[in-house]
């Protein structure tokens, strides 16, 4: 069991974990993720690590509540454990000195997107980051991308905050500058990365996507992960999660999400009706650990 150090939300239904994981914060680099079972029961789900502090000892997760598991992590509070955390999972980032740089994230991409936007800075790149979001309140990492970027342009669906439109917009414009970027990083739905590589493509600009697929085990066992890049299979958790954007069949990837979407909506409504029931599990857990301690 992992104990959780700091948990606060920072968006509506988004919320930061600090957790104790020393052996995963030793070895966590930008782009890879950890899997996590909220109790012993739980589904496992793959979340992208925002920082591993090697000195302290912990990693930080940001994750979104939408599904059944995520909000049940979600309940949990500092003090509060997670039943297991295994990681780090999947290839690094692949980090270089390309020129310009442009990361672009929409929702809580931004999140996953932060640690590779620094990496990227720390290489020599000048980097500019793109985030969207549905609306204001739903902007996440503004302020730590702006101490890492040499410039932060922020896009709000509904235009409550900063520019109005899409980071596909402003992706544009960037473009049309003098300078074109020489490297595009997209973190966030898949249909926003789809656009990126599109729009990118013609410019012949290296643009890589992180792919969000569903997965089990991380270990490429499973297979649940699987997708096509540039005519081959590929597993996300082991090859991946990122890949390059313009041989990436967006629309294979796309059915394969969708495959689960009864089951996804039983597990909504059973969470629905039993809320606190997680939180009973992981106190108990808790009361153990601290027990078996004494």
């Amino acid at each position: 069991m992992n104990l959780i150090l700091q948990a606060e939300f920072i968006a509506p239904d988004i919320k930061k974990f600090v957790i104790a994981a020393p052996l995963i914060a030793r070895k966590a680099k930008p782009g890879q993720f950890v899997i996590l079972r909220v109790w012993e029961k739980g589904e496992r789900i793959p979340i992208t690590i925002v920082n591993g502090d090697p000195e302290n000892g912990t990693v930080t997760l940001i994750i979104q509540g939408l599904g059944k598991t995520t909000r049940q992590m979600n309940m949990l509070n500092s003090g509060d454990y997670v039943h297991d955390l295994v990681g780090p999972l999947g290839q690094a980032t692949h980090i270089e000195n390309f020129g310009l740089a442009v990361c672009v994230s929409g929702g809580v991409g931004t999140a996953e997107a932060l640690p590779i936007a620094r990496a990227l800075k720390e290489a020599g790149n000048t980097v500019i980051a793109i985030i969207g979001a549905r609306e204001k309140a739903l902007v996440i990492c503004e302020a730590e991308m702006r101490t890492i970027c040499d410039e932060v342009i922020i896009t709000t669906d509904d235009g409550s905050y900063c520019t109005h439109g899409l980071v596909t917009d402003v992706l544009k414009t960037v473009i049309a500058r003098n300078t074109k970027p020489d490297f595009v990083l997209a973190v966030g739905p898949l249909p926003m990365m789809r656009a990126v590589s599109e729009m990118t493509r013609p410019f012949s600009i290296k643009t890589m996507v992180s792919l969000n697929s569903i997965m089990v085990d991380g270990t490429g066992m499973c297979g649940g992960c699987r997708a096509t890049v540039d005519g081959k299979t590929v597993f996300v958790c082991v090859d991946g999660p990122e890949f390059d954007g313009h041989q990436v069949n967006f629309d294979e990837i796309a059915r394969r999400q969708k495959q689960f979407a009864n089951q996804e909506k039983i597990s909504a409504e059973i969470i629905n009706k039993e809320p606190q029931k997680v939180l009973h599990q992981c106190r108990l857990a808790k009361a153990i650990n601290e027990i078996s301690k004494s």
